[in-house]
């Protein structure tokens, strides 16, 4: 049973595949004008007639399905993004931050949106369990760690060569 009317099985099954279509073929034949140049009447019939196939056809339509879902739910992903970004940079086209902490601003606002997903969504507690929780994750962590560390100390004695003076 149905929530409300728009969640109908003649509109989600139907109507809903055969608009999308329809409109997206009509689209294509009036900007490529493949068909004809003066008459929207062969486009229309044209697009009507893939749309009722498109409609009739099952395995199409559940793949289309799935990706109209898809693309709802990134769409909405990039909209947070960019008005994360937005309260960042103060409303401006341009962060005027230096490069790096663009980038680092960047980042953790990406880091931020995925671990949200992560929860949301369920999967968080098998990333854990996986990174955290596996036979191999003590000794792999413990490595990354000390990689880490050495890596920093190189960084800062290098940076202290090359910005001061040399001995």
């Amino acid at each position: 049973m149905a929530d409300n009317i728009l969640q109908h099985e003649a509109l989600t099954d139907f109507v809903y595949p055969f608009l999308l279509v329809f409109f997206i073929v009509f689209a294509i034949l009036e900007k490529t004008r493949v068909l004809t140049d003066d008459k929207k009447q062969i486009n229309a019939f044209t697009a009507f007639v893939i749309g009722l196939i498109f409609v009739a056809a099952v395995n199409p339509k559940i793949i289309v399905t799935d990706l109209v879902l898809f693309l709802s739910v990134a769409v909405v992903i990039i909209f947070v993004v960019l008005l994360l970004w937005g309260f960042m940079s103060g409303g401006q086209a341009n962060f005027s931050a230096p490069g790096p902490v663009k980038w680092i601003v960047g980042i953790l606002i990406i880091i931020a949106v995925t671990i949200f997903l992560f929860i949301s969504t369920g999967i968080s507690d098998d990333v854990y369990g996986w990174l955290f929780k596996s036979d191999w994750s003590g000794d792999v962590w413990s490595n990354i760690i000390f990689v880490v560390i050495i890596a920093g100390a190189m960084a800062v004695v290098l940076a202290s060569k090359v910005g001061g003076k040399p001995e």
